[in-house]
């Protein structure tokens, strides 16, 4: 069949001697000239051209075609998702209806494998695999089901499953969203409408509300909220997150609560309660959860597995809040602290020492910027820092300090690699002014700390003011090379 398509190709297809075209993408060309013709060829196309034919059928707006194919798709997984730079939304539609025409059939067609219908955009490799760019691989390699696809086996009779990103702001409502949704309402039982990275960046809640009750809550494994909510709002997304049994990753940034306070103790109890119900929960960031402070004790007792990454910053915490986390349970085999922002200059000492106690053997990251930490504080944690071995990051930045007692106790950490520190006090003035001159002074104190302590490192140096003394912007850094 491959050599009658080939000699049916115009005298004038010339082929490029560095990058000729395939003979599989000229018998795509060939067959879609006439689409009738390529639809009647599809029961007996070999494998290896579907892909080549599909994307084609994309690029050329050939919607019959697209349709036909696709209950005749020869493998597991269709990643029309890899093509979401030239989707359209008649390329859509006209897979949607062909999927239509599988959900009708009692009995699949023989070839027809689809078990996944997949819209993310992850799949790039399977197109450039198939489109020649990539050695391919044995195709049995692309018709065995995943984990996540051996739930419905060949000729089953089980939902599809559809697989999304969901990134919800005001722009979704006008893209190919709606449309997506209104065909799932009209298949509910037939399809799984599955997703596993949500991501809310701007919508009215009615709006989620709406978007996520066509979705399996269940499958959502990571959850980022980057909105500024009243505490009710929060309290009212809260009912759905407890459905997301699976989420291993959940983010909330910018959250803020502006009630009454008899209300407030209310809706704060209905938050921390599910998380009772995340049973997989391994990493947990809250930026500026203001509703936290003098409360973080009923959303830790609600903690039911162990973390390796917590976050809890740029907001108030009580000393309280700081001892109930330095006894939790879930906290003691965290990989990653982010403390910052979380002002602690009154605290006493012991606090911040007992909670690095309980993460010594596994800490690998720890982030103490912003955090008013005083020459006392770090007195008492140094000889706890010195025995986190797998500590790899670690970033003072922000704070008012001596830096010469911190090199020596970090010295000896073998993992040790990135380090962030302010200006030593050192370099201010009695009016608290940094000093060029004296800051320049102090690095080559440091320098000579440096090799003294013998071992090879890189160290960032704020070079802008300390922002307690009124500027916040410290981003940029001077770097110390020891090799």
């Amino acid at each position: 069949m491959l050599c009658s398509l080939a000699g049916s190709f115009p005298s004038r297809v010339r082929m490029s001697v560095q990058n000729p075209p395939r003979l599989l993408d000229l018998a795509g060309k060939s067959l879609l000239s006439d689409e009738a013709s390529a639809i009647c060829a599809l029961e007996d196309l070999p494998t290896e051209l579907f892909p080549a034919l599909f994307m084609e059928a994309v690029h050329g707006n050939h919607v019959k075609t697209l349709k036909a194919m696709v209950p005749a798709w020869p493998f597991v997984r269709l990643p029309l998702g890899g093509l979401m730079q030239v989707l359209h939304v008649g390329a859509l539609q006209a897979v949607l209806e062909g999927l239509d025409v599988l959900l009708t059939q009692k009995v699949h067609p023989r070839r027809c494998k689809l078990q996944v219908l997949d819209l993310r955009n992850t799949s790039q490799d399977f197109w450039s695999m198939w489109s020649g760019s990539r050695a391919p691989l044995c195709s049995g390699s692309m018709t065995a089901p995943t984990v996540e696809d051996r739930s419905r086996t060949e000729q089953s009779l089980t939902p599809l499953q559809v697989f999304i990103e969901l990134c919800l702001s005001e722009t979704t409502l006008d893209g190919i969203l709606p449309y997506l949704m209104s065909w799932a309402e009209e298949r509910k039982g037939l399809i799984h409408l599955c997703c596993k990275k949500l991501n809310i960046v701007s919508m009215p809640l009615e709006s989620i509300i709406n978007v996520l009750s066509m979705v399996q809550l269940d499958c959502i494994q990571e959850v980022q909220v980057n909105c500024t909510w009243h505490l009710s709002t929060l309290a009212m997304f809260s009912l759905l997150l407890g459905h997301m049994s699976n989420v291993r990753r959940l983010l909330f940034s910018s959250t803020h609560a502006f009630v009454h306070e008899a209300q407030e103790q209310q809706q704060v109890v209905q938050i921390t309660s599910q998380f009772l119900r995340l049973h997989h929960l391994q990493d947990l960031y809250m930026e500026s959860p203001s509703f936290l402070e003098g409360c973080l004790d009923q959303m830790l007792r609600c903690l039911s597995t162990p973390l390796e990454n917590l976050a809890i910053s740029h907001c108030l915490l009580t000393e309280s809040d700081l001892t109930h986390l330095s006894r939790c349970p879930s906290i003691s085999q965290l990989k990653g602290l982010d403390l910052s922002g979380v002002t602690m200059t009154d605290f006493s000492p012991d606090v911040l020492q007992g909670l690095l106690e309980k993460v010594t053997a596994t800490l690998q990251e720890l982030d103490l910027e912003l955090c008013g930490i005083t020459e006392s504080q770090l007195e008492a944690i140094l000889p706890v820092l010195s025995r986190c071995w797998e500590l790899t990051s670690f970033s003072l930045r922000g704070n008012l300090l001596s830096m010469a007692k911190v090199l020596g106790c970090t010295t000896g950490l073998p993992s040790l690699c990135q380090e962030f520190y302010p200006p030593p006090r050192e370099s201010y003035s009695s009016r608290g002014a940094l000093h060029p001159g004296r800051l320049a002074q102090v690095r080559a104190e440091l320098l000579e700390i440096l090799r003294a302590l013998g071992r090879p490192r890189i160290i960032w140096i704020s070079s802008s003011p300390c922002p307690y003394y009124g500027d916040d912007t410290f981003g940029h850094a001077e770097r110390i090379f020891i090799p």
